[in-house]
Formats: C-alpha cells, structure tokens, sequence
C-alpha cells in the first residue's frame, strides 16, 4: 500500500489516532470505552461477534454515533466519548474513527489489526449474534 494513495490516505488518518493494541482493548472498555463494530454482517457471522460490541455497518456509522445526528444510537450523545472503531484487520476502521475525529468526537480511535487481531489473542471465539442497529439508512 506504501506510494498509493489509499496508503497515503490511510497514514495521514492514523496520525491523529491514539490507536488500541489488541491486548489493551479490555482496559479501553473497563475504562468506559466502547467498541464499535464495522465489519459486514458476513464477516460477523463466519468469523464470530464481538462480545459487548454495538453493531453499526460502515454506511451510516457517522449517522449513528455523531452526537449532533438525530438519527444517532443511545448512548452516543457525549461527544467526548471514547468510541474505538473495529473492523476486520484494522483498515476501514482507521479511515472511520478519523471521520468521527471530523464530526467533533477527538476520543474516535480504532483497533490495531482490527477483530482477527483481537480474536487472536482471545481464541476460542463467541459465535453469538450480534447486536445491529434498526434504524434507517440514510
């Protein structure tokens, strides 16, 4: 990814991030973060859920956690908030948490590696359902 322009993307999203390692997630959540989970439904389903997580898909994440949104989740209305984004290896996830670092939330980070890196460290894996939000796309 180095010299594309996703790459460069991605590095310049990553330096306003104080992001989560994988084995520090359970002080972020016991220190009242919470997790969000952007990884597809597929991926959920096949690759297992991640216990204590709110579900948002990726198209209207800014929709649902921006504090200012009418269309946000409960629980989402103190800007201030530590939200630390999940996706499958850690990607997406940088790109978003930056985005909501934009709509005025400065605590957005996300996972280094993502859910694999988390589900490496925690094996065996929980292949509950997971929780996902109801509201309507925008």
């Amino acid at each position: 990814m180095p010299g594309s322009r996703i790459g460069d993307l991605l590095a310049q999203s990553r330096r306003g991030l104080r992001r989560v390692r994988a084995e520090d997630l359970a002080d972020e959540v016991a220190a009242g973060a919470v997790l969000v989970d952007i990884r597809p439904e597929a991926n959920r389903r096949t690759e297992g859920a991640m216990p204590g997580a709110v579900v948002v898909e990726l198209t209207v994440l800014q929709w649902r956690v921006d504090p200012t949104s009418p269309d946000r989740l409960p629980g989402f209305d103190d800007p201030d908030l530590r939200i630390v984004v999940v996706c499958n290896e850690g990607y997406s996830s940088s790109l978003a948490a930056e985005s909501l670092q934009r709509l005025g939330m400065p605590n957005a980070t996300d996972l280094v590696g993502g859910y694999r890196a988390w589900a490496a460290l925690t094996r065996p894996l929980r292949r509950a359902p997971a929780r996902s939000s109801s509201a309507p796309a925008h």
